[in-house]
C-alpha cells in the first residue's frame, strides 16, 4: 500500500521549538517497519520554522516575514539531517523535496514533482516534503502555516496515487461537537462525504476542534477522496496507531474514498 503522512509541528517539537526526540524517533521507526513491511511511504513534515525557532535560541515565532523565511531556513537543516539520521539506522534513504505552490499550479512543474516522486519509490527511497518557506510567502502566514501542510500533503497524495493519507495532529479526530465545551463530545469514527454538515462541525479554521484548524483537514480530505484515497486524522502522540491505521482499524476518523 502507498501511504502519504503529514506530521504538524505540535507533534514534532515541544513548546520551546526544540525538537521532541522520543516523539521524532518513534515516528521514523514506526515508518520504517511499515516500509519493511512493504508498504512505500511518503512522508510530509512541518516543523522547519519551530526548529529554526529553536535553534536561533529566538524568544519565539518570528512575527515578520523574513525573520519566518530565516527560521525555516535553517529549521529545514536540522529537520532533514534528523530525518536522515533517524531512517538511515533503519537502512532506509531519504530525499528531500521542498516545494512552493508555484511547483503545484504549474502544469509542468507539477509532472516533473509527480515523475521524481515516482522514480524516487521505484528507487526504494522515503521522499521527505515539506514547503520551501525560506523563500515562499503565501504558505507561511501565521494562522495556515499547518494548513497549508495538510493541503499540501492531499496534492502529494493524490498526484501520486496513495491509497491512504495520514494525517498526525495534536487532535484525535473530528468531534460531533467542541470537546472544550461538551464533556460527552464523541469522534466520529467514519465520514463517507464531507458535506456542510461537517464543515459546521469543524468550526472554523483555528477553533478548539483542531489547533492546526480542522477546516483545512477537511479541505485535504475533499481533495484526496475525491482522488480514490481515503484519509485519517489522527493523534501524532501516537505514532504507533499508523500500524493499526494501515490495517483499516478503527483510529481517530476515517474519511472513505469518494464512490466513482
Amino acid at each position: 500500500m502507498r501511504i502519504t503522512v503529514k506530521v504538524g509541528t505540535s507533534t514534532l517539537t515541544h513548546a520551546t521549538g526544540r525538537l521532541n526526540i522520543q516523539r521524532i524517533e518513534k515516528l521514523c521507526k514506526v515508518l520504517s517497519d511499515l516500509k519493511n513491511a512493504g508498504h512505500e511511504i511518503i512522508l510530509v513534515s512541518s516543523g522547519a520554522i519551530g526548529m529554526g525557532v529553536g535553534k536561533l535560541n529566538l524568544p519565539g515565532r518570528p512575527a515578520d516575514m523574513p525573520g519566518k523565511q530565516a527560521a525555516a531556513a535553517v529549521g529545514q537543516c536540522e529537520l532533514i539531517y534528523t530525518y536522515d539520521k533517524l531512517f538511515g539506522e533503519y537502512n532506509h534513504t531519504v530525499a528531500q523535496l521542498l516545494l512552493t505552490g508555484e511547483d503545484i499550479k504549474n502544469g509542468q512543474r507539477s509532472h516533473n514533482v509527480r515523475n521524481t516522486l515516482t522514480r524516487l519509490l521505484e528507487l526504494g527511497a522515503l521522499p521527505v516534503i515539506n514547503e520551501n518557506d525560506a523563500v515562499a510567502t503565501d504558505e507561511i502566514g501565521v494562522e495556515n502555516t499547518i494548513g497549508e501542510n495538510d493541503t499540501l500533503s492531499a496534492i502529494v497524495a493524490a498526484a501520486i496515487g496513495a491509497d491512504l493519507l495520514v494525517l498526525l495532529s495534536d487532535i484525535d479526530g473530528l468531534y460531533d461537537s467542541d470537546p472544550h465545551q461538551n464533556p460527552d463530545a464523541r469522534i466520529i469514527p467514519t465520514v463517507e462525504n464531507v458535506d456542510d454538515h461537517i464543515y459546521a462541525l469543524a468550526g472554523g479554521t483555528g477553533s478548539a476542534l483542531g489547533s492546526g484548524g480542522m477546516v483545512t483537514k477537511l479541505n485535504a480530505a475533499v481533495i484526496a477522496t475525491s482522488a480514490g484515497c481515503e484519509m485519517v486524522i489522527a493523534n501524532g502522540s501516537k505514532p504507533d496507531l499508523l500500524y493499526d491505521i494501515a490495517q483499516g482499524k478503527p483510529v481517530g476518523t476515517r474519511f472513505l474514498k469518494r464512490k466513482v
